[in-house]
């Protein structure tokens, strides 16, 4: 009877063990893994719309590692990352990201913010929350340097040119301003955009100043048209603002932040980041 006790108390004493351990287990990592998520910021970006941002193979000129990737990120974009993340004391994450998939990758959890040239607009302000404006830039066209657009001043010189935009942005939807354009297929990226008009499948591209800046320092057999009669825009559309999920309690912090950064310093930023940009951006 005293043997059967004895082994009985063991079993029992064993099981209590067991499933003391299984209890404490999902606890213990859940909070691990709350704890580490909260020193980082992780930012979306797609890494191809210079010189708000763009890729490049080291960490030259403030370039910071993009997640997953041999590869860095720079640009006026990450430079603005770089301090909301100081700003918020956390890690600053790069997540290379397609355009179109930025605002998925924030709704999902996948990344905390889009710092990406990304303007505040009336539909895209139905799914993400914004901050306060961190840019603003007016709208220009990138043409061929010598060909017929070039000495273009006003949307009417563009009657019959085949213009195309950056896809799902407001820069293509402004094109039907022009009477007469051929209104091509929006593209993907603008590193494809300047291929098409180098090899003259297009006339030129709607784009913002700093990227009209940047196509022609890349390029010189590219030219920029600044319009004395251009396009109608409002001031969502060329204002540029971090993306935050709805109801982020990150945003009057990020808020806060931003506005510790002068107009100068701004300026300065965007004018190193398309002094420094790489030549195939």
């Amino acid at each position: 009877m005293k043997k059967r006790l004895w082994v009985l108390t063991t079993i029992v004493l064993l099981a209590m063990t067991i499933f003391a351990g299984c209890g404490s287990s999902p606890a213990d990592t859940s909070e691990a893994g709350n704890e580490a998520s909260d020193d980082v910021f992780r930012v979306g970006l797609e890494a191809g719309y210079a010189p708000f941002n763009w890729t490049q193979i080291d960490d030259s000129n403030g370039g910071v590692q993009i997640e997953g990737s041999a590869e860095y990120a720079g640009g006026y974009d990450v430079e603005i990352a770089k301090k909301i993340a100081e700003g918020l004391g956390k890690e600053l994450v790069i997540i290379k990201t397609e355009w179109d998939g930025l605002t998925p990758a924030l709704t999902s959890g996948k990344i905390d913010a889009i710092v990406a040239g990304m303007s505040p607009t009336a539909k895209r302000a139905e799914t993400v929350d914004f901050s306060d404006t961190y840019y603003k830039s007016d709208l220009v066209m990138v043409v061929k340097k010598g060909g017929a657009y070039e000495g273009a001043t006003s949307l009417k010189d563009f009657k019959g040119a085949k213009i195309t935009a950056q896809l799902n942005t407001f820069h293509y939807s402004v094109i039907d301003q022009i009477e007469g354009v051929i209104q091509e297929t929006a593209m993907d990226n603008f590193p494809a955009m300047r291929v098409a008009l180098e090899s003259g499948m297009i006339d030129g591209y709607v784009s913002e100043r700093p990227e009209g800046v940047s196509a022609t320092a890349a390029n010189e057999n590219f030219a920029m048209v600044e319009f004395t009669d251009g396009f109608k825009t409002s001031d969502e559309d060329t204002a540029i603002a971090v993306g935050l999920p709805k109801g982020s309690t990150l945003t009057e912090k990020i808020n806060e932040i931003l506005a510790t950064i002068s107009e100068d310093e701004r300026t300065t930023l965007m004018d190193e980041a398309i002094k420094n940009q790489p030549s195939s951006n």
